[in-house]
């Protein structure tokens, strides 16, 4: 049986409120455009049905799934929001749940639409000349089939504007660009975070059972009690101190399978300083970045 797991942002002590984040120069993020509500799917999901309530003014449409649990639940989806309620709840008594968390529905629509409209422009990322960022800056995508993958520079340190060329034509399609710049990047990963972990092992003077990257939804890292460790991969795009907080939290939990007290002395002493950086990355979701 897996052992117990601990995600990345689980509750934390609150920042210190003289800390100002900073935000990493590698997430652009446009101006919010106006919530655009859920239209009715054309085909609904199997054992769902549509409802729609006056919210606001105006008529918010969701997924009601009707299940053997104990509590009426709300899932922001792409696809919209969908209630999960027990068989036993009245539909007055679902849609009075939905006006009172009418404020999280909407701003998480609002989360979604902005995600989508990222998720949208990445397109134009995946083509020559497309930028990318890498450790905390933007590279510039060259396509030449005629040579293998490589990065024109110093990979562990890049500089803005370095270029890794892709083995593919450059008139290749932006799914075949996206695959290949995200190979080269998990490689990269594989490489960097390796490094990173041996270091804080080392100041830590732990072991570990096992590591391996991960693309999970919601969680940048996660460690459990068996002393194996995830990474997520998209952390690569990142500025390394970032990267650094994520590692050195996980190897924390090495020592401490918690997010109590003693954990964020652990925290502290492998990496002091590290609220800036755990501010700063919880301002991101993993699913949020429009990148691969």
């Amino acid at each position: 049986m897996p052992g117990q797991q601990l995600e990345l942002f689980d509750p934390a002590p609150a920042a210190d409120a003289r800390q100002r984040p900073r935000a990493p120069a590698t997430i652009a993020v446009p101006e919010p455009a106006p919530i655009t509500l859920p239209a009715r799917p054309a085909i609904l999901p199997a054992g769902t049905r549509w409802r729609e309530i006056a919210l606001d003014a105006r008529m918010l449409g969701f997924l009601l799934r009707r299940s053997r649990r104990k509590s009426i639940g709300l899932v922001i989806r792409d696809d919209g929001l969908l209630v999960q309620a027990p068989t036993w709840s009245t539909l007055s008594q679902i849609d009075h749940v939905v006006r009172e968390k009418a404020g999280w529905i909407l701003r998480k629509l609002e989360e979604r639409d902005q995600r989508l409209h990222l998720l949208a422009l990445q397109a134009t990322q995946w083509r020559a000349g497309g930028a990318i960022p890498y450790l905390g800056v933007r590279i510039e995508l060259v396509l030449d089939s005629t040579r293998p993958a490589g990065y024109a520079g110093d990979a562990d340190a890049p500089r803005a504007g370095d270029a890794l060329s892709l083995p593919l034509p450059e008139d290749a399609a932006p799914d075949r660009v996206r695959d290949s710049a995200g190979a080269w990047l998990q490689q990269r990963a594989r490489i960097d975070f390796g490094r990173r972990l041996d270091r804080f092992l080392g100041a830590a003077g732990l072991s570990l059972k096992d590591w391996r990257l991960s693309s999970a939804a919601g969680r940048w890292g996660s460690c459990n009690s068996d002393r194996r460790i995830l990474l997520n991969w998209r952390l690569i795009h990142f500025e390394p101190h970032l990267i650094d907080y994520v590692v050195a939290h996980e190897v924390a939990h090495l020592r401490v399978m918690n997010h109590g007290p003693a954990f964020w002395r652990e925290l502290g002493r492998l990496y002091p300083g590290f609220k800036e950086a755990r501010d700063t990355l919880a301002q991101h979701h993993p699913d949020s970045l429009p990148l691969i």
